[in-house]
């Protein structure tokens, strides 16, 4: 398929309504058509992989166009170039975690660039370092504990920073990382513990929420049965 059928299709799909409703839930309805990330799962099923439409798509400037563009592209042929250039660009929380959790953490570049993007001001690159972290905890299930362990310093820096969009990023970072085994569910709750102290309240609300969760027996009895 080419990119201007592809987009023929999603634009006969236009959707007003939701594309009203996406401000309820934070979403940048700029560019956007309207369109659920399961169809665009499913369009993607039918299209395949192919990194050169995955350009084309990202270059159109269509809202779910880019979401589409993470789900089709091809893990082995994306360059740091082009990783700073997405980032660079992302305007919206869901274009920023699908990108993150369909692409970037499948890249060799991934673990360094969830630290670098997590030090920088920019709040959707920011977003991306730590959606990163959580992405890669889900996803790389053979990585040493060490390489999460790696991204404690940033997750105590970045939890001070009250930007809901940087500060939930956080969170979810802390979480997936506690929720892997049963050593790095204790490493997340001291780190957790340690950031409840810190005076900033977003700090302690991402510490809170994070305890509540991987202290709760529907976590330690999965880590239970893992171990």
């Amino acid at each position: 398929m080419s990119v201007e059928l592809i987009l023929a299709e999603m634009r006969a799909r236009h959707d007003p309504k939701a594309v009203e409703g996406m401000s309820r839930f934070g979403i940048s309805s700029e560019g956007a058509l309207g369109l659920s990330v399961p169809y665009l799962r499913s369009m993607a099923k039918r299209i395949g992989h192919d990194h050169g439409l995955a350009k084309g798509l990202w270059e159109s400037g269509v809202h779910e166009a880019k979401i589409l563009a993470a789900m089709v592209d091809e893990p082995d042929k994306v360059t740091e170039t082009q990783m700073e250039k997405w980032v660079d660009e992302f305007d919206s929380w869901d274009v920023c975690d699908g990108c993150c959790g369909n692409l970037f953490d499948r890249t060799p570049f991934a673990y360094e660039k969830a630290l670098e993007w997590s030090a920088r001001e920019k709040e959707f690159v920011k977003r991306a370092g730590f959606a990163l972290m959580a992405e890669l905890a889900v996803h790389d299930k053979v990585a040493p504990d060490e390489r999460f362990v790696r991204f404690f310093g940033a997750i105590e820096r970045g939890s001070t920073d009250p930007r809901n969009f940087v500060k939930k990023a956080v969170n979810w970072a802390l979480r997936q990382i506690g929720k892997r085994n049963p050593k790095l569910n204790r490493a997340a709750l001291d780190l957790a513990m340690k950031i409840s102290r810190k005076e900033s309240r977003s700090a302690k609300w991402v510490a809170s929420d994070a305890i509540r969760e991987l202290r709760s027996e529907a976590v330690q009895k999965r880590l239970r049965r893992s171990s």
